[in-house]
């Protein structure tokens, strides 16, 4: 098989002898004569926290290329950090995805290692990779390492989340919840709950994108080092089998990333991230099919922000093959994995050893936790609720609307202790979604009113066409549907309309009549939460985003162009 990067390096010509006498520097002579070039796509940043240990990972991953007869290339790519970029990271996941893609098929590159953490990264590094079509396999950099606060766990985010409410809700000092942030974050590695970090390196473990077994290993943990080593060895494999994504990558595998998605108890976020990377691939994936597979599927994972446990937990009980294995019998047992084997086979030796971390099917932690897909007038084109990290009694609900047209009109009022709002109410935030932010921001589970805090209130009915953290927990229907600023119905709300939520019936509804629905239009504060931007990327971003219910791509980004380069450099 003639190597790609022979395109460049072959031949006697001035071209071929530019590429290669720029690239030689302390290499081999054989370095250019059928030794396949792989590309290590390396997120490390100090500005993304959680993934500035990736270097150490990516030296791993060298060895291994090199030792199996391979070229490792280093290529430092876009790097996303959650907790720091503003307005939100999800702006430029897309921007990510591209520019990849670009520089994967513009070098001569025969294969790649996808090093991500944080939760943007890999699923920015798979669109990428499924657009370009190039061998292609992801280590994921690991979560950190359990946190504890006054003898308890403490997990990253959802412990945010919680202290915070505390603090408002007076049961808790300032000086307490500052004290608890050293012991939040004490070792390299993303997230610790089931974030969207973790669940995003599980659910491309469960897609087939990562070797099976490696998902979930925490950071700071040597076997990761040794997982990259292989990983490095099997990239060159997967050339020399011209192994891509879309030669193994099939609805069958969306299948088994949606039961994972749902037995894990995973992030609405994955929804979003899944159905990106399947636009890429041109795999007929929509909404519908996560309600379908996965709101059935038992949740397994006792983790936080759903259950108790932490991710450095979950890695000691078994993984997430050993949760596979208890739902073996859900998933497509012909999707394959980057290694060419099905994913089921390397279910056999899994084993549970702790079940109180993970359970079994006969003892789940909810019967049927998966992500819900609701319809109705308020979200015709669907949003999506996750019953397991929600309150039972809210997931039937009718309540009185409190509207706010914009992140910063629901800071300056929520705490207003003249505010109308009571237990019962349904809070709602609009002018957050891919457009209107623009972004989709990470705004869905709104603090709730002090003056309920104070009166023990913990948690209320929700509504946003924007996200939430994967880390949050809440009666949050997020990811409206059209969103407010692309027309959507959630633009025309006024408070005091009353919102009809029942998850079982799949129904998100206003009970206003449908001829005085039709009859409204935006108010003026709606319009002017929107965002406008004038140029840059933020300009081209609002230009062509598409909808939640469809990955929040750009239009002009969906499909894959594949690696080939027609013309010269010089």
């Amino acid at each position: 098989m003639r190597l790609r990067s022979a395109q460049w390096y072959e031949g006697q010509d001035r071209n071929s002898y530019i590429h290669r006498a720029w690239m030689r520097r302390g290499v081999p002579d054989d370095a250019f004569t059928g030794r396949p070039q792989i590309a290590i796509a390396n997120t490390a940043s100090d500005l993304t926290p959680c993934n500035a240990h990736l270097d150490e990972v990516a030296a791993s991953v060298r060895n291994g290329v090199y030792e199996a007869g391979g070229i490792p290339l280093d290529l430092p790519v876009v790097s996303l950090g959650e907790t720091n970029v503003r307005p939100t990271a999800m702006l430029w996941r897309n921007m990510a995805a591209m520019a990849t893609e670009e520089m994967l098929r513009a070098n001569p590159i025969d294969g790649v290692v996808l090093l991500g953490g944080c939760d943007k990264t890999i699923p920015s590094l798979l669109m990428a990779a499924a657009s370009v079509d190039l061998p292609a396999v992801v280590v994921p950099g690991g979560p950190m390492l359990n946190g504890t606060f006054r003898g308890s766990l403490l997990g990253c985010g959802t412990g945010v989340w919680q202290l915070s409410e505390e603090v408002r809700a007076g049961t808790l000092t300032q000086e307490q919840f500052l004290g608890s942030e050293s012991a939040m974050i004490r070792s390299r590695g993303h997230c610790n709950t089931m974030g969207t970090a973790s669940t995003m390196a599980l659910v491309a473990e469960a897609l087939g994108t990562v070797v099976p077994g490696v998902a979930g290993t925490p950071a700071p943990d040597s076997r990761l080092l040794k997982s990259a080593h292989h990983t490095g060895r099997l990239a060159v494999d997967m050339v020399a089998a011209d192994r891509r994504p879309g030669t193994f990558l099939t609805k069958g595998s969306f299948h088994n990333a949606i039961v994972a998605l749902a037995a894990i108890g995973g992030s609405t976020n994955a929804v979003v991230h899944l159905l990106a990377i399947a636009g890429r691939l041109g795999i007929d994936l929509t909404l519908d099919d996560f309600d379908r597979i996965g709101s059935r599927v038992p949740v397994l994972v006792d983790l936080q922000p759903a259950g108790r446990f932490l991710m450095e937990d979950l890695h000691r009980a078994g993984g997430l093959l050993a949760v596979l294995r208890e739902v073996r019998d859900l998933l497509d047992p012909d999707a394959l994995t980057v290694t060419g084997e099905p994913l089921v086979t390397y279910l056999d030796d899994a084993r549970i050893w702790d079940t109180e971390v993970i359970r079994t099917r006969a003892e789940p932690l909810v019967a049927e936790g998966g992500i819900a897909v609701l319809r109705g007038n308020l979200a015709p084109d669907g949003a999506v609720v996750k019953p397991a990290a929600a309150s039972p009694h809210l997931l039937r609900h009718r309540g009185r609307a409190v509207v706010f047209d914009s992140i910063e009109d629901f800071r300056a009022r929520i705490d207003d202790p003249d505010l109308d709002v009571d237990a019962d109410s349904v809070l709602v935030l609009r002018g957050c979604g891919p457009k209107g932010y623009p972004g989709m921001p990470e705004v869905s589970n709104m603090p709730l009113p002090r003056k309920l805090l104070e009166q023990g209130v913990r948690d209320m009915v929700r509504v946003c066409d924007g996200r939430m953290s994967g880390t949050a927990y809440g009666t949050v229907v997020l990811h409206v549907a059209p969103e407010a600023a692309a027309g959507g119905p959630l633009a025309l709300v006024r408070t005091g309309d009353v919102i009809v939520l029942d998850v079982e019936a799949r129904r998100i509804e206003v009970d206003v009549p449908a001829d005085e629905l039709a009859r409204r239009t935006p108010d003026k504060a709606t319009i002017d939460g929107y965002a406008a931007p004038r140029r840059g990327w933020e300009r081209l971003y609002v230009d062509h985003v598409t909808q939640a219910d469809t990955g929040a791509d750009l239009d002009f980004l969906t499909g894959s162009s594949g690696s080939e380069v027609s013309r010269e450099s010089h």
